[in-house]
């Protein structure tokens, strides 16, 4: 008999437990913005990472590495070969310094990409909760008024068939 008593000892505290939870997510604020949650918790690397992939990502990169390749491949063909030339064709230098912007710029761009599935995954979070509150909000007003159906609608009509038949007699 004892062993039932704990039973239900344990199973009125798991109600109370979620009762309380529920009621705390019915009382707070739940949205947020999610660009203020990404700004709080980003590091100046990480923010340093997503400018430099907004750069990469863009048409100034795109016109900025286009200048610089017929400034290189200009000088190193227009000057003379003792004049100041220092990568003559085919411009093997050249190479290597893309290949180096190139290996610099994907593990920048990746960290970039993993930031924003880390912002995605906050703003579904988030989304989740607000979710969560509307549906409870919304049990809520439906169990109002269901009360208000099932109680307080028969009384009345109750005083309003009252009223009508004084009314009647009058």
């Amino acid at each position: 008999m004892r062993g039932n008593a704990d039973v239900a000892l344990d199973m009125l505290g798991a109600v109370t437990d979620r009762l309380r939870h529920t009621d705390e997510l019915l009382r707070r604020r739940v949205s947020r913005n999610v660009n203020d949650e990404d700004a709080a918790r980003s590091t100046p690397a990480d923010r340093l990472a997503d400018m430099l992939a907004e750069f990469g990502g863009s048409w100034k990169f795109i016109s900025a590495i286009a200048v610089l390749l017929l400034v290189w491949m200009a000088l190193n063909a227009w000057l003379p070969h003792d004049g100041g030339r220092f990568d003559g064709y085919p411009f093997e230098f050249l190479g290597v310094v893309l290949g180096i912007v190139a290996a610099m710029q994907a593990p920048i761009i990746m960290m970039s990409q993993n930031r924003q599935a880390e912002k995605d995954r906050l703003r579904a979070d988030l989304d989740y909760q607000v979710n969560l509150k509307n549906e409870l909000s919304i049990t809520e007003v439906l169990r109002r008024l269901d009360v208000l159906e099932s109680e307080r609608l028969p009384i009345l009509f109750d005083e309003q068939k009252a009223l009508l038949t004084k009314k009647s007699e009058v």
